[in-house]
């Protein structure tokens, strides 16, 4: 946090197989850059059928929606790409496929090559701003020893385009595991309902086409 401004401890929570119970949090908004009212609680629908989104309206209950994490935890481990100046970190496992490493920087992120990432085919210094647009956090870099994973952000929720929760500023995640080298300072949570890697996000609101046209 920033020196003068006020510290606001705010907390995630999955509530079984319904809403995440959100406490303490300032700052809500939509894809439009719109802020959306909070409370000392706040419900955000994670079954995708909500028809007040993104705040639960009870539809999880009327159908039957599942919380359980079905993937079986094969792609959680992390892959280092070895560079002459810098290593880049990647956990299959973490990805919400939100493109934004391919689509900044085509030469360095490779989705159809193998192997899908070379860390000396940019500058560091474009390679560390792809990296910061990561809102999953499946990717990090090391430069001379020291890896760059975290940024200093105001603690948020963004509910994206027909997409998921993208959360940044530490807000602690309650009782959930993490996967492999995970950030503590931003993730993303699954907001279709769809994710076998729930909470988070796996991209799967890609194939099902969720949509959230108010949001």
């Amino acid at each position: 946090m920033k020196s003068g401004k006020k510290t606001h401890k705010a907390t995630l929570e999955c509530s079984p197989n319904g809403p995440y119970l959100v406490k303490g949090l300032e700052n809500l908004t939509n894809s439009k850059g719109d802020s959306l009212p909070t409370k000392s609680l706040v419900a955000l629908c994670r079954c995708g059928g909500s028809g007040n989104k993104p705040f639960c309206d009870g539809t999880h209950t009327k159908i039957s929606f599942s919380g359980a994490r079905l993937t079986d935890g094969t792609q959680d481990h992390r892959k280092d790409y070895v560079g002459k100046q810098i290593t880049i970190h990647d956990n299959r496992g973490l990805c919400a496929h939100a493109g934004f490493c391919t689509d900044s920087l085509a030469s360095v992120f490779r989705s159809e090559e193998d192997p899908w990432i070379d860390p000396d085919r940019a500058k560091v210094e474009q390679i560390a701003e792809a990296i910061k647009k990561c809102p999953s956090g499946a990717l990090s870099y090391t430069v001379a020893g020291v890896e760059y994973r975290d940024q200093d952000r105001e603690p948020m929720i963004t509910v994206t385009k027909d997409g998921p929760y993208a959360v940044t500023g530490g807000i602690e995640l309650l009782d959930r595991r993490r996967g492999k080298g995970a950030s503590a300072e931003h993730y993303t949570l699954c907001r279709c309902g769809g994710s076998k890697n729930k909470p988070f996000c796996d991209g799967t609101h890609w194939s099902i086409e969720f949509k959230d046209d108010k949001n």
